[in-house]
């Protein structure tokens, strides 16, 4: 198990693999932990594992990144090694980490290559939504070079005239709703644009939307994958943000979502084929907007390693359709099992 990483969602994979450590069934498995801490430096977990043999209640409530620092190589390519990389972010949910373990031909769950750096970039994601005809809202995609010096007015007076207010600013590559911002006037889309900038040279401007927020998890490989129930987080918060999600605990999640019959499979038909076109593997929760009386289902990302902690909407989702937390995980085991075996 892989959890830490450089990115600025390192706490959030560390209450994640918290979670997934304490969930493992350890007469199934024999299980070694591994942090990556900022720097970039790969640690053997030895306090969270001594922690786990005395119960699962033992283990802290986000693993720390400490103990020996060791070579991975070493480790990843011991014979029958499958690595959960819980890995959320740049440098781990991106392709980068998965291009690592292709090249040392490592068995691992999750998306490939591809699949992770497609997701990840929210630019990416959106051209090839545009382009295979999947709704979503209107966007626009800006590098730093066009929000810097002189050019910075009239891009900022487009987006304002494409979408009017609010306009949602997001850093391309980062997950958690991290830099993310909502808009409602032109200073504070000034600021938004500086925050996101933070967090990554790519932005995406979305306009803002009356809609409910709706999700489906999906499981399986790329051409038989299977989708849950979906279900509704209804923000406590004016959006869906990082304290939300992760803190404040005030969102209301709806497992399954109160939606008529034809919606629900329309979700669940179109998130299969979300996941096939970005060439997801394993697992990845597809979230969309969900105009009522307006568009109907609008794509808005795909991640391709959601979050596991105990209010994450993923494992949930599952545990509604009838598959329990330990049960997702074997099978997200076997199915790394399966691919390696057809490679």
């Amino acid at each position: 198990m892989l959890f830490g990483g450089r990115s600025a969602e390192h706490d959030v994979s560390r209450v994640t693999a918290r979670h997934v450590l304490a969930a493992i069934d350890p007469d199934r498995y024999a299980i070694d932990a591994l942090g990556i801490d900022h720097d970039g430096a790969w640690h053997r977990a030895d306090a969270a594992l001594a922690a786990l043999a005395l119960g699962p209640d033992a283990l802290p409530d986000a693993l720390l990144v400490e103990g020996p620092v060791v070579d991975p190589y070493a480790l990843l390519t011991q014979p029958g090694v499958v690595v959960l990389p819980l890995l959320h972010g740049p440098n781990g949910e991106d392709g980068t980490v998965q291009g690592l373990f292709e090249v040392a031909g490592v068995t691992y769950v999750g998306s490939g290559v591809l699949g992770s750096a497609l997701a990840m970039d929210k630019v990416a994601a959106k051209h090839l939504a545009a382009a295979v005809g999947f709704p979503q809202t209107r966007w626009m995609g800006v590098h730093r070079s066009d929000v810097s010096g002189d050019a910075r007015a009239a891009v900022l007076a487009s987006a304002v005239e494409e979408f009017g207010f609010p306009i949602f600013v997001k850093p391309a590559n980062m997950g958690s709703s991290i830099g993310v911002s909502k808009a409602n006037d032109l200073d504070a889309l000034e600021i938004a644009i500086d925050r996101a900038l933070e967090f990554d040279e790519w932005l995406v401007l979305e306009e803002g939307v009356v809609a409910r927020e709706i999700e489906v998890a999906v499981l399986g490989h790329t051409t038989s994958a299977r989708a849950s129930v979906p279900g509704e987080i209804v923000p406590g918060a004016e959006f869906y943000d990082y304290d939300d999600k992760y803190n404040d605990g005030v969102a209301q999640l709806h497992i399954p979502a109160d939606l008529p019959s034809d919606i629900t499979e329309q979700a669940r038909t179109l998130a299969v084929r979300v996941f096939r076109e970005y060439r997801a593997e394993g697992l990845a929760r597809v979230d969309f907007l969900y105009e009522e009386h307006g568009r109907g289902l609008l794509l808005n990302e795909l991640n391709t390693m959601p979050g596991f902690t105990p209010i994450s909407m993923y494992p949930q989702m599952w545990q509604a359709s009838g598959l329990t937390y330990r049960a997702l995980i074997d099978e997200l085991v076997g199915l790394a099992l399966e691919r390696a075996g057809r490679a």
